[in-house]
C-alpha cells in the first residue's frame, strides 16, 4: 500500500456498513445454494440461484468501482500529480478489463 493510500481512506469506506450487510446476504444466498445441492433440488432451480448470486456480486462490485472512480481516481486527478493520476487510471482500466473478461 502506498503512502498516499494509507493517508487517505478508500472510496467505499463511508458506505462500508451497507456493503458488509449486502455481503452477508450474498453469503446467505450461497449457503442456500449449498442446502439446495444437499437436498438434491432441481438443477434449473440451483442455476437460477447461482445466477442471482452472480448478479448480486456484480452489483456490489460496480458500486465499489463507482466509489473508486468518484473518490480515488477523482482524487488522483485533482491532486495534480501526473504519476498518481496515471496509476489510478491504469488501475481503473485493469478493473474494467477484468469485468469485461468475466462476461
Amino acid at each position: 500500500m502506498s503512502q498516499t493510500e494509507t493517508a487517505h481512506k478508500h472510496g467505499y469506506v463511508d458506505n462500508k456498513e451497507p456493503l458488509i450487510k449486502r455481503l452477508h446476504r450474498i453469503e446467505g444466498q450461497v449457503r442456500g445454494i449449498e442446502r439446495m445441492v444437499e437436498q438434491e433440488r432441481y438443477c434449473i432451480d440451483i442455476l437460477t440461484q447461482i445466477a442471482a448470486v452472480n448478479t448480486a456480486l456484480e452489483s456490489l462490485a460496480f458500486q465499489i468501482l463507482d466509489d473508486h472512480v468518484k473518490h480515488c481516481v477523482a482524487g488522483a486527478l485533482a491532486s495534480g500529480d501526473p504519476d498518481e493520476a496515471r496509476a489510478k487510471g491504469d488501475e481503473l482500466l485493469q478493473a474494467v478489463q477484468r469485468f469485461a473478461r468475466t462476461r
